[in-house]
């Protein structure tokens, strides 16, 4: 059994010239690129396997982040079945020199665990031993249900 607290990852990109647009303003292709890799850190932390992408919820881009700051992602495991792992993936705008973060995507993926045969293979339980869990884990499954 893994700890959802386990599961927690965060990882920073700077937003250079070239993952921008035209609006100098991160891609929203490379936005998701980095949550995906997050949240496939985070699944395989929890499944003690490799984790492949299966579906990704509604992404909505709530606001930009501008070349020169830095993409600021995290993710953490709410829950798992057999073989798949759901991930809550937030991405935030950070400027560094002033630690202001602000979020500007959020979206829940669906890993599955795959064996050395790319067979979907069994995960463990996610077991919630902390009060911060606990609420990580609520937060995620009634926004998971629209509420977000």
């Amino acid at each position: 059994m893994t700890d959802l607290m386990e599961t927690f990852i965060e990882n920073r990109e700077m937003v250079l010239p070239n993952h921008g647009n035209m609006l100098e303003t991160a891609h929203g292709g490379n936005v998701m690129k980095w949550m995906d890799e997050v949240g496939a850190m985070s699944a395989m932390r929890f499944a003690g396997e490799t984790c492949v992408t299966a579906r990704v919820n509604q992404m909505n881009f709530e606001r930009p982040i501008p070349v020169g700051e830095t993409a600021f992602i995290n993710a953490y495991v709410y829950d798992a079945g057999t073989s798949s792992v759901k991930v809550r993936i937030r991405a935030s705008r950070e400027d560094l020199r002033t630690h202001e973060k602000e979020k500007t995507t959020e979206s829940y993926f669906v890993f599955v665990a795959i064996d050395d045969d790319r067979r979907p293979t069994p995960v463990p339980e996610l077991t919630v031993d902390s009060e911060k869990g606990k609420r990580l884990r609520e937060e995620a499954l009634e926004a998971e249900n629209g509420d977000w």
